[in-house]
């Protein structure tokens, strides 16, 4: 297969800032003749006509254009942005804008971390800060690395209608919401970013755009098919007359951010949502683009999958006959912990009933490998085999499993503090790659609905419809979905830090720094390897036991999910075992707690006494050997 990467590069690209020389390309084969009109809203509009090029494309180069310069293209007597705008400053419906995409960087050097010790912390943009930019959002980085995050991910950036989405309604795949400052605040939030040890991933995707402002099918009828569908409508076109063009423009897409923002890692929403039969699948050969781009920019680049197929194969390296995806989100520890901590039996919780599951889902990454879901009401997932734990992203929140529920209640308003530590113990103490979602740390309270801000009010109505439907509450009930188009759903969901200041919300982020600390710097738990990593669990008292060790080295981790003291014995290896942390302790505003300083194991008797005060964690480690 020709790699697509090799695709004419779309959109408009800023050749020489002196003479102002700029290339225009759109793949438009719906039209025979494009004409380029700059600056359109002016009394005098400049008009090129495009030159055809092979297979529907349509290019004009010519000098005199400069940064910030409006246009639009236009066809049969219309007028309409470029599908790959870098910059939409007045909306998705008004001219695009010419952006250089020189920077002056200072991130020589830096490389992000392997995965194994990513630290992962997603935010949105528009709720993280009061202000709702990035350029707001940088002041407080700082923080996260204090924390000792190590990757900042992003919702996604491209640019959506209004000022308030949380992104995944973007319609210009190139651009940077104008909202949020545009390309340039994006540059400069990543070169904050490296410039204090901090990689950047970025949410992108590619399985559908917006409703609004979509243009791409009055380009290119074929960019989408009605040969599948999406929740989110008709799916994006990677394996029918015409892909190839669809799936330059896409990997265009992706290696954009990774060579001219210097982003690190690009999270792909949905991926199970991406529908293609081609003998090569646009995911393995965006795997193989991103390899190549890699080795030329000579940093690491990485691909973390969403998907809810629990596919081993999409994490599996392509030499031995997989996708190539570096990591996935792996949701069954986050639903198994989910029910035990909340009791929630609806929707796909149903497929959680006891501890063995999230017993699996530490051990192995995926809960379901093969098994009958009682929830899709067939088998489901495949075993992950020898994967390193490094290719699993776990959480015990994230912007799905937030606002995907009715109001967008956090876990911090479904639970109390002792169920909170509990599950920040979980996550962090697991083998796998954690994620926070931005304010879990500290107990955010605000809640993360679902927004949005269109222009066309028939359109509002019909997601505000849909949102009931959903939930079976009629539009404007006082126990529904609040609207989501109302400008105080949007202001509920930005981030009050002033909890900070009250004892158990700064109890708490000081439990998370040290829980992230010890992950770091304890030899035991620094190496993510399923081979070295032992879990049982208990019903009775309802207990998960695992035990990690990486050459003498020995960590015990014990979860106890009872709402009373739970008293268990637990087999280990010879030796002293101390503990190190227990989450009831009244440093982090626990009632105090009840496991014992030391475990004393001898040869001879390998099982150890253990009290645990209820919803809590400890952590013990060998300090010898016998």
């Amino acid at each position: 297969m020709v790699p697509a990467p090799d695709a004419p590069p779309v959109g408009a690209k800023l050749l020489d800032p002196a003479t102002g020389r700029c290339t225009f390309r759109v793949w438009a084969p719906a039209h025979d003749q494009v004409t380029l009109v700059l600056d359109p809203d002016g009394t005098a509009p400049r008009r090129v006509a495009f030159r055809p090029e092979a297979d529907g494309y349509h290019a004009v180069s010519l000098d005199g254009v400069a940064p910030g310069d409006r246009y639009v293209f236009e066809a049969a007597g219309e007028q309409r942005p470029d599908p790959a705008s870098l910059s939409q400053p007045d909306g998705v419906h008004a001219p695009s804008a010419v952006v250089s995409l020189d920077y002056p960087w200072t991130d020589a050097g830096f490389a992000p971390p392997p995965l194994a010790d990513a630290l992962f912390y997603e935010l949105h943009v528009g709720t993280f800060t009061d202000e709702g930019t990035l350029d707001a959002a940088i002041e407080h980085l700082d923080e996260l690395v204090d924390l000792g995050v190590t990757v900042v991910e992003l919702m996604p950036v491209a640019q959506f209608p209004g000022a308030r989405n949380w992104g995944y309604d973007g319609v210009y795949p190139f651009a940077v919401q104008s909202s949020y400052g545009g390309p340039r605040a994006l540059m400069r939030f990543v070169d904050a970013a490296h410039a204090r040890g901090l990689a950047v991933a970025l949410d992108v995707v590619y399985n559908h755009l917006g409703p609004e402002g979509n243009y791409l099918g009055w380009y290119a009828p074929d960019f989408f098919t009605d040969r599948y569908r999406t929740p989110w409508g008709d799916a994006i076109n990677l394996d029918g007359p015409g892909s190839d063009a669809v799936r330059g423009f896409l990997l265009q897409n992706a290696l954009h951010w990774f060579e001219h923002f210097h982003v690190d890692v690009l999270r792909l929403d949905a991926v199970h949502a991406l529908y293609d039969h081609a003998a090569m699948p646009f995911l393995e050969e965006l795997a193989a683009a991103v390899e190549v781009r890699s080795a030329a920019l000579e940093r690491p680049l990485y691909l973390v999958a969403e998907s809810d197929a629990n596919d081993a194969r999409l994490i599996t390296a392509r030499s031995q006959g997989g996708t190539g995806m570096h990591a996935v989100w792996a949701d069954d520890l986050h639903h198994a912990l989910h029910r035990r901590l909340t009791g929630e039996t609806q929707h796909y919780y149903v497929d959680y009933p006891d501890l063995s599951h999230l017993a699996a889902a530490l051990r192995d990454g995926f809960a379901y490998t093969g098994q009958h879901s009682p929830f899709r009401g067939r088998r489901h997932g495949r075993p992950p085999g020898a994967l390193a734990a490094s290719r699993f992203v776990v959480c015990s929140q994230n912007h799905d499993q937030v606002g995907n529920r009715m109001r967008g209640e956090r876990l911090s308003a479904l639970v109390d503090l002792e169920r909170l530590k509990l599950a920040a113990a979980t996550v962090l103490l697991s083998p796998h790659v954690p994620l926070l979602f931005m304010g879990e740390e500290y107990g955010e309270t605000a809640p993360f609905p679902y927004v949005v801000d269109h222009g066309d009010p028939d359109l509002l109505e019909a997601v505000r419809q849909g949102r009931a439907a959903e939930f079976d509450h009629p539009v404007g009930a006082d126990d529904g979905p609040p609207d989501p188009a109302h400008p105080e759903t949007f202001a509920s969901a930005v981030l009050d830090r002033g909890l900070r200041r009250h004892p158990a919300h700064a109890a708490l982020r000081a439990l998370y720094r040290q829980l992230i600390h010890l992950r770091r710097d304890t030899a035991a738990l620094q190496h993510p390897d399923h081979a070295r990593h032992l879990v049982a669990h208990l019903d009775d008292p309802p207990l998960v036991i695992s035990h990690r060790w990486f050459g003498e080295a020995h960590a015990l981790i014990l979860l106890h999910f009872g709402a009373a003291p739970a008293d268990a014995r637990v087999t280990l290896p010879a030796g002293t075992w101390r503990r190190r942390l227990d989450t009831a302790d009244a440093r982090w505003a626990g009632a105090g707690g009840a496991a014992p300083a030391t475990l004393d194991v001898t040869p001879e008797a390998r099982d150890a006494q253990v009290t645990l005060a209820p919803w809590s964690a400890a952590l013990y480690l060998r300090s010898d050997t016998p």
